[in-house]
């Protein structure tokens, strides 16, 4: 199989906690040749920047995720910038505004938000969004942002508006595609990902979540990189091979740190 690369996993999480080493070394052996595992509290930055010490393959990124922005101390810029000095940092977040299940806390995940946006413009590092109900607080804020000072993007796991799609990429952000982009009703959502310009495109798992057909409803881990990419490549017209190559070159592009 062509290089690909899961752009978002979970490798810290209790789910891989037997067999760490042997998801690492299924998901090369599926032609997946690079990870970014996610710290999604700074509590556990140490842990998860062990995993990528340990596994060539790996690579990470840290923040606080926003279901938890009102739990755990706010994160400083000064903290993840330190973090970032890591050689195998690659990104800041994730972060973002969920309102699914935390509505309630919608005004520190915002000041939580513009902190790793700062962050990221003082590290030049990419900065990793997670948004689910949410649209135009993420957006508005994200336009904010950007007027004040630039900065680069991924909406990861993107499973939002066709709006607010085009409002990212008019910001020139990415759109990563997960396993739920390959879930048979995702119809619009693939029409999403298929009238984005191509060079904004990632793929992802999400792991150990959204595991794709056909190992949807089971423990998803980075290997399965390819089932997404496989129905990715159909949504955009490319060969597997071409789409592989395509993402492999955007990520190289907005995850700069990884080949410098």
């Amino acid at each position: 199989m062509p290089a690909i690369t899961d752009s978002h996993c979970h490798l810290d999480f209790p789910d891989f906690d037997e067999a760490r080493a042997e998801v690492v070394a299924r998901a090369l052996r599926a032609g997946v040749h690079r990870m970014v595992t996610i710290c999604t509290k700074l509590e556990n930055a140490g842990r998860v920047r062990t995993i990528a010490e340990d596994h060539p393959p790996v690579y990470w990124a840290a923040g606080t995720h926003p279901m938890s922005a009102a739990e755990v101390p706010l994160a400083t810029v000064e903290e993840l910038v330190a973090l970032a000095r890591h050689p195998k940092f690659v990104a800041i977040g994730e972060t973002g505004l969920d309102y699914h299940y935390t509505a309630e806390t919608k005004e520190v995940q915002q000041r939580s938000l513009r902190i790793h946006i700062q962050a990221a413009r003082e590290t030049g590092l990419p900065l990793i969004i997670h948004a689910r109900d949410a649209d135009d607080d993420i957006a508005r804020i994200l336009e904010e942002e950007h007027a004040k000072g630039t900065y680069s993007c991924v909406m990861h796991c993107f499973s939002s508006s066709a709006k607010l799609a085009q409002r990212a990429l008019d910001l020139g952000f990415y759109l990563s595609m997960s396993g739920i982009a390959a879930f048979r009703k995702s119809t619009e959502l693939r029409q999403i990902f298929a009238a984005a310009p191509r060079d904004r495109l990632l793929v992802e798992t999400d792991s150990p979540y959204l595991a794709p057909p056909p190992h949807r409803g089971k423990r998803n881990e980075p290997a399965y990189t390819i089932h997404t990419a496989s129905v990715g490549a159909e949504a955009v017209g490319m060969t597997y091979d071409d789409f592989a190559a395509l993402t492999e070159a955007n990520f190289e592009r907005l995850f700069s740190k990884v080949v410098a």
